[in-house]
């Protein structure tokens, strides 16, 4: 089962989060032959980090909630929420399989969240710009609850169109970058 995890840092904590690194690597190695994709999103100012994405393969719900409850920075207080949810990978590849590779142009996370009938559950014809894409999903798999995108894209407003227009509750762009150990 593949899942989607998204701290969310607590304003203020980047230093905290400066101390926990190795600690929090560490904690990811543990994870890495189920790991999809995962890295930092951050400020418009693209250097002050809000948060951590990782997507990953574990057996169950249990093991998603224990994967990201128990890791180091959220265990610390760095971390003022998570959203965790069930994720269906429609590219079938990792983040390491992107054509693109890790540099050039921007990279975004694009997320958006919905109810009621899914939305965006195939993937965009022309799709070279994609890193990670899939829907957020209920834990038993049945409930369509939005949809997560990894894209490089030129700007914000043209990451924001992975997704349908007026399909979703809330639709949020984060700066994101490729994570793990260079």
């Amino acid at each position: 089962m593949e899942f989607f995890c998204y701290h969310r840092d607590r304003p203020g904590s980047a230093a905290l989060r400066g101390e926990l690194l190795a600690d929090h690597w560490s904690y990811m190695d543990g994870y890495a032959t189920g790991m999809i994709a995962r890295g930092p999103t951050f400020a418009d100012d693209g250097e002050t980090p809000t948060g951590s994405v990782h997507i990953v393969d574990l057996p169950d719900p249990a093991a998603a909630r224990t994967f990201a409850f128990a890791e180091p920075n959220y265990q610390a207080g760095a971390y003022r929420d998570v959203l965790l949810r069930r994720w269906r990978n429609l590219l079938g590849r990792t983040m390491w399989d992107f054509a693109g590779g890790r540099s050039g142009g921007h990279r975004y996370l694009v997320l958006g969240l919905g109810a009621g009938p899914g939305a965006d559950l195939t993937v965009p014809a022309a799709a070279d710009y994609l890193i990670a894409y899939g829907p957020l999903l209920s834990d038993d798999g049945a409930a369509w609850l939005g949809t997560a995108a990894l894209v490089r894209a030129v700007d914000p407003g043209r990451a924001r169109t992975v997704l349908t227009a007026d399909r979703y509750a809330a639709v949020e762009v984060h700066n994101w970058a490729f994570g793990g150990r260079r």
